[in-house]
């Protein structure tokens, strides 16, 4: 009986979770001149399919999924190039200032990037990089820095020392050891890295909608307000580019997930 509760309430609760997307993916696929009727309808008397065909004709979709995954990509890149290193570092050394440096990079996740998106355009208007793929890349990966090393130096603190020592007395080089032994054990922790640093690229909007003046380059998050009218919404093709938008971060997520469970929970049991 108890499990049977348990299994219940965990299917309610799945359902809360997804009854916002049923409903999205109900209204992208109702034709237009029924999301104007008086009353409303909660189910559409035959469902549109075509929506999610015309989405890609009535607006330049394909080049927003383009510049969502060059930027998203990259800043996740650059983010790891820059943050293994420094975990790395900070995880096998106690040096001075070590618990002040965790604490910075613990700090800086409290400041949003629209508290700093006046700043941010300035510096990259002195610059000459507004309007350029760069900017945008350059800001998500600083934004996803910290979290990045902060979970890395977390996950390469529970690799033991010995087998990089064992590695060492067998001939391995310094480069050696980190590309054959402690990445490879890391794999968990890289992976949880990439994945949410991935999808906070790829959600950006306010520093995007800054940026990226031009229509050529907004990703996703910006481009699908191109349905969005001054005196009218296009609830069908809104919905539709929101659930395509949706699935290169659930097929990331699916590819990844049995590595992903073990990066969460690094340095949780001892």
């Amino acid at each position: 009986m108890k499990k049977a509760l348990l299994a219940g309430a965990a299917y309610l609760v799945a359902l809360l979770f997804l009854a916002p997307y049923l409903k999205m993916l109900i209204t992208a696929l109702t034709p237009g001149d029924e999301l104007i009727t008086i009353p409303a309808q909660y189910l559409p008397s035959r469902f549109e399919f075509s929506n999610f065909i015309d989405v890609w004709s009535e607006a330049p979709l394909a080049t927003y999924l383009r510049n969502s995954l060059i930027i998203a990509g990259f800043a996740t890149a650059l983010s790891l190039f820059v943050s293994l290193p420094a975990a790395y570092y900070t995880a096998r050394n106690r040096y001075r200032g070590r618990l002040a440096f965790l604490l910075l990079v613990l700090i800086t996740q409290m400041f949003a990037p629209t508290a700093l998106v006046i700043g941010i355009f300035r510096e990259f208007v002195a610059l000459g990089l507004v309007n350029t793929y760069l900017s945008l890349i350059i800001v998500n990966a600083a934004f996803n820095l910290a979290f990045s090393t902060w979970i890395l130096t977390a996950y390469f603190s529970t690799i033991p020392v010995e087998l990089e020592e064992a590695a060492a007395i067998d001939g391995a080089s310094r480069l050696g050891i980190l590309f054959r032994v402690t990445i490879p054990l890391a794999l968990p922790g890289i992976v949880t890295a990439t994945i949410f640093t991935f999808i906070a690229a790829w959600n950006e909007f306010v520093i995007a909608l800054t940026l990226a003046q031009s229509p050529d380059l907004h990703p996703l998050t910006v481009g699908v307000t191109t349905f969005v009218g001054q005196y009218s919404v296009e609830w069908q093709y809104l919905f539709a580019s929101s659930l395509i938008a949706i699935v290169p971060v659930v097929i990331l997520f699916i590819v990844i997930e049995k590595w992903l469970v073990g990066g969460l929970t690094a340095g949780a049991v001892k």
